[in-house]
């Protein structure tokens, strides 16, 4: 009965059959290669796999090495151009300012002897080695800086000269100087003509003068002299008086401000004034002292009568006769 089945259905069976093994054998290499089962969703799978790879592995998986090498390099690149970019610049910056320097030539030094030619720009420097000699004038336009040293072998015209800082000169002669700030001299001051001051004077130190002629003088502290006083001045007339008696003679000696005078009595003398004393120049308000010089005078009973352009030497009492009296007088204002 078996033997009598139909051949085709023998023949389905055996294909079915073989399929499923085949599909069994395919399952198993797929599950021996990749790990993971045919049937099994490929989302869950990757889940799974995420969760076994460690976090340091994941982000190599996403970059490559190579790529990562090759943004280093083209940064690396970038900085070092930037910085030989900054570099020329700044370079390029210093020779700009920097003035160039030409060297004169033959040519440059025969247009040099030609009448008003420019020789090179303003940007340049004309520089001279060897030393020059200008036989006729030089003019310069624009200010002159000199680094060393300046010699003048002849005179020296200026019309007018600024100095900034300290200057030393050894012998200036100066026909007018005229100083509008203050002027500090450390050494001796020789005046050989005579020297106007319209302003004050003041003087910390001493001051020495052969001959001080001086108006009006004025202190404001003690007067302390070494030596004498001298009165100057021209000398006062005089005018005899009643009390020197017939034949009686005076005489003055000295200046306004100090004097002597000599009284010499005649025969019938009388109570009065011996003397009129008339001053070279008046005063303002006079104050005359008079001293007897000798006992004999020192006996007068005398007095003074006084007025801004003379003075009287007189006695209240009559004086002897024949006898010879002097009286010395200062007189200040």
């Amino acid at each position: 009965m078996e033997n009598n089945q139909n051949p085709s259905q023998s023949s389905d069976s055996v294909d079915d059959s073989t399929l499923e093994s085949l599909d069994a054998q395919t399952t198993t290499v797929v599950e021996d290669s990749t790990g993971t089962t045919a049937g099994t969703d490929p989302k869950d799978q990757k889940k799974k796999d995420k969760k076994k790879r460690p976090p340091i592995k994941s982000i190599a998986a996403r970059f490559n090495i190579y790529l990562l090498g090759f943004i280093l390099v083209i940064i690396a690149a970038a900085i070092v151009t930037f910085i030989s970019y900054q570099r020329n610049k700044d370079a390029s910056k210093k020779e700009t300012q920097t003035v160039a320097t030409t060297p004169l030539s033959e040519e440059d030094l025969a247009k040099l002897r030609q009448t008003d030619v420019k020789v090179g720009d303003p940007k340049q420097v004309l520089s001279v080695e060897s030393n020059a000699v200008f036989a006729g004038k030089v003019l310069i336009r624009d200010s002159l800086e000199v680094a060393g040293q300046i010699k003048v072998g002849g005179p020296l015209n200026l019309p007018g000269i600024s100095v900034s800082g300290s200057t030393v000169l050894d012998q200036v002669q100066v026909n007018n100087l005229q100083i509008s700030g203050n002027a500090t001299v450390q050494g001796q001051f020789n005046v050989q003509a005579s020297a106007s001051i319209s302003g004050s004077l003041t003087v910390g130190g001493t001051i020495s003068a052969a001959r001080l002629n001086v108006e009006t003088f004025q202190l404001n502290n003690d007067l302390l002299l070494s030596r004498h006083i001298d009165a100057g001045g021209g000398t006062p007339g005089k005018t005899d008086g009643s009390a020197l008696g017939s034949g009686g003679t005076s005489s003055v000696s000295g200046s306004d401000t100090a004097g002597t005078v000599n009284i010499n009595t005649g025969g019938g003398t009388v109570a009065g004034c011996f003397v009129t004393i008339t001053f070279a120049q008046r005063f303002n308000s006079p104050h005359v002292v008079i001293t007897p010089v000798g006992s004999a005078a020192a006996g007068l009973n005398y007095y003074v009568n006084r007025t801004s352009t003379n003075f009287s030497v007189c006695t209240a009492n009559v004086p002897p006769v024949g006898q010879n009296f002097a009286f010395d007088y200062v007189v200040i204002d």
